[in-house]
């Protein structure tokens, strides 16, 4: 079955970086409850959006597709003038008619955005912008039309020392990245995720995006070999979550949280150890992971597979052992993940929330109301654990250091899930030290206490800053 087509406010929305695909999913559901009642009216009354916004909104979705008929009305005037008058009605061939209205329909997704091409020594140029970030330790590499690089240093972003550039220049620069279906697609879409290599610099997860003064573009550096846990600073305990052969173990956190990268340390630990199938569906791939003593398959959402929801589906029949999820964004990949956690797979996945208990309810309130009930059993059955973190500055030396909270999904945590009673988990956690659970709070406190970390920065990251007992 064809996956549903999103409605085109909500892709111009997402474009614009006004709400996300999980806060679009929630509205059309909402809309299809409420079918009287417009995308716009829906998004305006869940709060996602302002009635200035929706004008704009509006503006945009007119502009976009008075320009898609103008488009099509010229190219109907030219194949008019090159074949003669339009057929008498009748009948038409169906596969010629399905070809022309794919193609309409792809016309009309378009934004048909313009694309510099590059100059001779633009690549170079990137190549010199990108290393010389590295070498001053950057995470974070930002293009800005109009103005000059950013660099985030240790989770802080900071102007280089150099030139700003203008939008053209950016614009060529980030063209001198790209592939020209990469191309095509950023004319097309707006934005796009890819990988980019640079050899004898390194790897690189990026996005470009257009926005109102140009193109930008966000270069972030990725391990050229897959990171262990000593080499993140993460406690050697946690390999004991990478041990199970059945069931979810999930890694959430805010963005730029070093998620992908525990991920990707987890996924060695098992490749170096066991002799099991290993796939991974990611958007884009970033780590990559050579077979070792598994056999490792790395799939591209959106250029390998059509989204992580067919990946998912296809994955049942391509006999994996384990199951990486690059990210939980939507309902139906949420729920294929959960019957893969079900059904004999190991499934390692990703989540932006920022702590357990959030984990638990996103999961279950991604799912409409009268669904929860059996979701809750699920994942009171499937979820193993869940490993939430963030990045925090040091104090003894230059960098950062994760600080964990972690959930083990016992059965006592299970009855909770089950019994709607998921406000009593963080309490549990506080008290589950012998099951190997810790709050966000406790692993600060061990950071303050050991001195890789300042008192300050713990109560600023705390969400519960009573709890925050150390250095005083």
């Amino acid at each position: 079955m064809a996956e549903k087509k999103l409605p085109l406010l909500g892709r111009i929305a997402i474009q614009l970086k006004m709400i996300d695909m999980d806060q679009l999913n929630q509205a059309t559901r909402e809309q299809g409850l409420s079918p009287e009642k417009r995308l716009g009216q829906i998004l305006v009354e869940q709060g996602l959006v302002t009635a200035k916004d929706l004008e704009k909104l509006a503006a945009v979705q007119k502009d976009l597709i008075a320009k898609n008929q103008a488009r099509k009305d010229a190219e109907l005037k030219a194949k008019t003038r090159s074949e003669g008058p339009p057929e008498a009605p009748g009948p038409k061939p169906s596969a010629p008619g399905k070809a022309a209205d794919s193609a309409s329909g792809a016309e009309q997704d378009s934004l048909g955005l313009t694309l510099a091409s590059p100059v001779e020594g633009d690549p170079e140029t990137l190549g010199r912008l990108l290393s010389s970030a590295l070498d001053r330790g950057a995470s974070d590499i930002h293009l800005h039309s109009g103005g000059g690089l950013r660099l985030r240093t240790h989770g802080v972003l900071s102007e280089a020392e150099t030139d700003g550039f203008s939008a053209d220049e950016v614009e060529r620069l980030v063209a001198s990245a790209l592939t020209p279906v990469q191309k095509e697609e950023l004319r097309r879409e707006g934005e796009i995720d890819f990988c980019f290599d640079l050899e004898g610099v390194g790897r690189f997860r990026a996005n470009a995006y257009r926005q109102q003064r140009g193109f930008d573009a966000v270069f972030r550096s990725i391990s050229a070999q897959p990171p262990t846990l000593d080499e993140l600073g993460l406690p050697s305990d946690l390999a004991r979550f990478t041990n199970f052969h059945q069931g979810m173990v999930l890694v959430t956190g805010p963005a730029g949280c070093g998620k992908s990268t525990t991920l990707a340390a987890m996924v060695n630990l098992i490749n170096e150890e066991r002799e099991e199938h290993i796939l991974t569906i990611e958007d884009p791939i970033e780590v990559i992971h050579p077979s070792q003593r598994c056999i490792v398959n790395q799939r591209h959402a959106g250029r390998h597979t059509q989204s992580f929801a067919r990946a998912l589906r296809g994955a049942l029949r391509e006999d994996p052992d384990v199951i990486v999820i690059g990210e939980l964004r939507d309902l139906e990949t949420i729920s294929l993940a959960m019957t893969a956690a079900e059904t004999g797979h190991f499934v390692l996945a990703s989540l932006h929330t920022n702590n357990a208990v959030r984990t638990i309810n996103r999961m279950i309130g991604a799912f409409p109301s009268n669904e929860q009930g059996q979701v809750r059993t699920m994942l009171s059955e499937s979820l193993k654990a869940v490993i939430s973190q963030r990045l925090v500055p040091r104090i003894d030396v230059e960098g950062r250091i994760p600080a964990l909270e972690v959930l083990v999904i016992n059965k006592a945590i299970g009855n909770l899930i089950r019994e709607e009673k998921t406000v009593q988990i963080r309490s549990s956690i506080q008290t589950g030290k012998v099951h190997g659970m810790f709050l966000l709070e406790q692993s600060l406190n061990e950071l303050v206490a050991s001195g890789k970390i300042s008192r300050e920065t713990a109560l600023e990251v705390a969400e519960e800053k009573k709890l925050i007992t150390a250095g005083f």
